[in-house]
């Protein structure tokens, strides 16, 4: 079984977007949940002075072998400088992954 979840969001002034996509599989006793989500915001700028916000990772892994339960999550952050129509913009993003896997086994479920 596999479901799928899929959005795209932009706001008003089309300077925001964020794209969501989430995934739910069953196999062979392990449910796994994968959901990502990928932002970015646009900022005119008038030079390429302005101070640019400094790129970061942010990485979690948990193993809870009671619960029979993995967790990892990933966050990026960072920022690019786009010329266009001789205009000077400021593209922030982030970008997260996350990726849970559960033991569906009648075993598992006995314990719980």
């Amino acid at each position: 079984m596999r479901d799928l979840l899929f959005k795209n969001l932009t706001s008003e002034d089309k300077k925001r977007r964020v794209i969501t996509s989430s995934e739910i599989m069953d196999k062979e006793g392990t449910r796994i949940i994968i959901n990502r989500h990928f932002v970015y915001i646009i900022r005119e700028v008038n030079n390429a002075t302005t101070a640019k916000p400094l790129p970061s990772t942010y990485v979690l892994k948990e193993r809870d072998t009671r619960q029979e339960k993995e967790k990892f999550f990933c966050k990026l952050k960072n920022s690019v400088y786009a010329l266009y129509n001789d205009k000077l913009y400021l593209v922030l993003f982030m970008h997260t992954l996350k990726i849970t896997l559960t033991d569906i086994t009648e075993n598992s479920k006995a314990l719980n």
